[in-house]
């Protein structure tokens, strides 16, 4: 057993799963000149980091362009750029206890896993003789892949969620998750980011919190709703983890990630609460029934009306907030809003990821559902 997990911990089985799908390093498939294999095969420039100040770019060849892009596409379903559409779009189009569901099933098992990199300090797989296709994300610790967690908490959370309330084949749902768990998982070997046991641990990981979770759903989704503490303690707990987040003896974006992540689900949170104390108009349960031969061309121009609308807010105060905030922050600590160094510091990271996606998430719960209602998308 101990043999099995060192080799799933390696770079190797990471390396090979690459070869097995098109990607090599420059110059190693065919041997030759690197540049005159870029011509043949096409040749690209990956990313990969050292910790610290250095820095280096690792060229790589790809002979499977549909790997490639299925596993690059893969990738970028467990990014900011998903969550801050797919989660809302749940919330303005589906039902509202599943989207709460999901967001507050998401913060938990993301807290959890980006908390656990850093205490754990696995490093990742190692390049040579792994490419690295991304570089933000390797200045991160590897075990347990959040995105395998992400992955796995977000579709099967999505399928316990709906399965009873709406009529589509449970097999059908379970094939769904099973597939973008999966792709999301494969995707991180692909990208050279995690060791397979990476992989395995995060989807591990997030299922047990799924089943420990689940018998709480509905207490904990009541409590959201009617308690009175409900909006300061969502506010203040998540600022409180943000604050005594493990310290690092250099700078990692996990805090800022996580501080993203929580700050979003606070807002959100708050935004349930307030819609339930003061009754805002819902959005009807029959306009997404998974009755696919019932959906008109009337429902599909709602969904997407409802979809822009409300992206362009999010969007919006994102942008909004983020600079209202910095330009507060810098003020005060008197720097400038382009210095990297220090918007990374602990007094100037927390509060303004915090207060920017804190209105993020009470921005697509309350003002854009209200501005639904004012031009007639309800």
């Amino acid at each position: 057993m101990a043999r099995l997990l060192r080799t799933l911990r390696g770079s190797q089985p990471v390396a090979r799963f690459q070869r097995c799908c098109g990607l090599f390093p420059a110059g190693e498939e065919g041997g030759g000149d690197p540049a005159e294999g870029a011509r043949g095969r096409g040749i690209c420039n990956g990313a990969g980091a050292l910790r610290g100040p250095l820095a280096w770019t690792q060229k790589y060849i790809v002979k499977n362009y549909f790997y490639y892009y299925l596993f690059k596409f893969s990738a970028a379903l467990g990014e900011e750029i998903f969550y801050i559409t797919f989660l809302p779009f749940i919330y303005w189009n589906i039902d509202h206890s599943v989207s709460r569901r999901m967001i507050i099933v998401w913060s938990i098992v993301m807290y959890i896993g980006q908390v656990s990199k850093d205490i754990l300090k696995w490093p990742r797989p190692l390049s040579p003789p792994v490419v690295k296709l991304e570089m933000r994300t390797d200045a991160e610790y590897g075990m347990p892949s959040t995105h395998a967690m992400a992955a796995t908490a977000i579709s099967f959370s999505f399928l316990i969620a709906t399965v009873n309330q709406y009529k589509y084949p449970f097999e059908l749902g379970l094939a769904a998750a099973l597939v973008f768990s999966t792709l999301v998982c494969l995707s991180r070997l692909y990208t050279g980011m995690h060791t397979v046991l990476d992989v395995i641990g995060g989807a591990l990981i997030s299922a047990v919190l799924l089943v420990l979770l689940y018998p709480a759903w509905d207490t904990i989704d009541h409590l959201l709703l009617t308690s009175p503490f409900c909006p300061l303690l969502s506010i203040v707990v998540p600022l409180v983890l943000c604050y005594n987040y493990p310290k690092l003896d250099y700078y990692s974006p996990t805090r800022g990630d996580t501080t993203t992540i929580l700050g979003a689900g606070a807002g959100a949170t708050v935004g349930f609460w307030l819609n339930n104390q003061y009754a805002v108009p819902a959005y009807t349960s029959d306009n997404f029934q998974f009755e696919f031969h019932l959906v008109t061309s009337k429902t599909v121009v709602l969904v997407l009306a409802r979809f822009f609308v409300g992206i362009c807010v999010v969007l919006l105060t994102r942008r909004l907030v983020k600079s209202v905030v910095l330009g507060t922050l810098g003020y005060w600590y008197n720097f400038s809003i382009v210095d990297l160094e220090a918007r990374r510091q602990l007094e100037v990271e927390v509060p303004y990821k915090f207060i920017t996606y804190s209105s993020v998430g009470f921005s697509a719960t309350v003002l854009v559902p209200l501005l639904h209602e004012l031009l007639g998308l309800m």
